[in-house]
């Protein structure tokens, strides 16, 4: 009897597992990394296979056709689920919104988890889980338990550098794991970054990257007692007040006139007030069942809950658009 179609595909995909890089998650970060990824990945081994994979179909598909019309030569495919990808791939890679996706992607019916149940014993060996999500640490360590209970090596990866940052591949990553799971990874996040930190043992990157995100979302460059934007910002970014919330992401128009940060693109194209309240939120959940004081954090927490309820428009926005709201606040529009 001559094999079927599928079942050719299925060997195929078997011969080629180790070679063949899966990426989970094409949102506005996702998809710049993946790009940089499987572009570095086909310069170093022209071999190499590709798989995507998103909840909205369209946006798999359209990374697909965008990679390939610039690169003809690579091996693509689109997947319609995370156990197929894990099916696929040897090395896969996720950037989800937070922890009921990864939920869902990793542990639930046509997830990665239940997909390494199916491989023999020494198959899940081969896999390595790299996921760049900011989510509740201690779903992450569960999630990464249930992986290497089949001896698959898997990190949690969050990233540092915003959308600008992944696509002129710049990253910080923060790397949460164990030593032999962090150097495994290691060039595939040379691939996507610049700084790969490992922070220690699994969850580790993700509390990392939570008391960054803490500490940016608590930062406001204001314009105040007339100065001239650019002025106050260059007094801050030469003096002890210098931090990256001012240097390269100042929500103030006009602040940094040789750079061109959300502000000067109506607050397109960065790191989303709805994903920085997440953040916000995974900090406070944090602090509070280690009992400890966050005074600066819930303030800044309630602001950005705050912005969402009363300008909702701005959840999609880069969040140093809070400083439109808190303009708006003011009741004049006067800086």
């Amino acid at each position: 009897m001559k094999p079927t179609f599928r079942a050719l595909r299925a060997l195929h995909r078997c011969t080629t597992r180790a070679r063949t890089t899966a990426f989970i998650g094409l949102g506005r970060m996702g998809s710049e990394m993946a790009h940089n990824l499987f572009l570095n990945k086909l310069s170093e081994s022209p071999d190499s296979e590709f798989v995507v994979c998103d909840a909205i179909p369209d946006s798999a598909a359209s990374f697909r056709r965008s990679f390939l019309s610039r690169f003809p030569e690579a091996r693509i495919e689109v997947v319609n689920t995370p156990e197929e990808a894990a099916l696929a791939a040897g090395t896969v890679v996720t950037m989800l919104p937070s922890s009921p996706e990864v939920n869902t992607v990793y542990t639930e019916s046509n997830g990665i988890i239940p997909a390494l149940r199916l491989f023999s014993a020494n198959k899940p060996q081969q896999t390595l889980l790299i996921d760049s999500t900011t989510l509740d640490v201690d779903v992450a360590r569960r999630v990464a338990s249930a992986a290497e209970e089949l001896k698959a090596l898997m990190i949690d990866a969050p990233v540092s550098g915003g959308v600008a940052g992944a696509k002129a591949g710049t990253l910080s990553f923060l790397v949460g794991g164990t030593e032999t799971a962090f150097r495994k990874a290691e060039p595939i996040l040379a691939h996507m970054g610049k700084r790969i930190i490992h922070c220690g043992s699994s969850g580790a990157g993700l509390s990392a990257k939570i008391c960054n995100n803490l500490v940016l979302g608590s930062c406001f460059s204001v314009q105040a007692l007339g100065l001239d934007p650019a002025v106050l910002a260059g007094v801050i970014n030469s003096s002890t007040g210098a931090c990256w919330a001012s240097s390269v992401n100042n929500p103030v128009p006009s602040s940094l006139p040789d750079k061109s940060p959300p502000c000067e693109r109506d607050y397109e194209g960065g790191f989303a007030t709805a994903l920085m309240l997440k953040d916000m939120l995974l900090a406070s959940d944090i602090a509070s069942a280690r009992s400890s004081p966050l005074p600066l954090g819930q303030a800044a927490r309630d602001l950005y809950a705050d912005v969402l309820k009363m300008s909702p428009e701005l959840a999609k926005k880069d969040f140093s658009s809070v400083y439109r709201y808190l303009k708006d606040l003011g009741g004049d529009g006067q800086d």
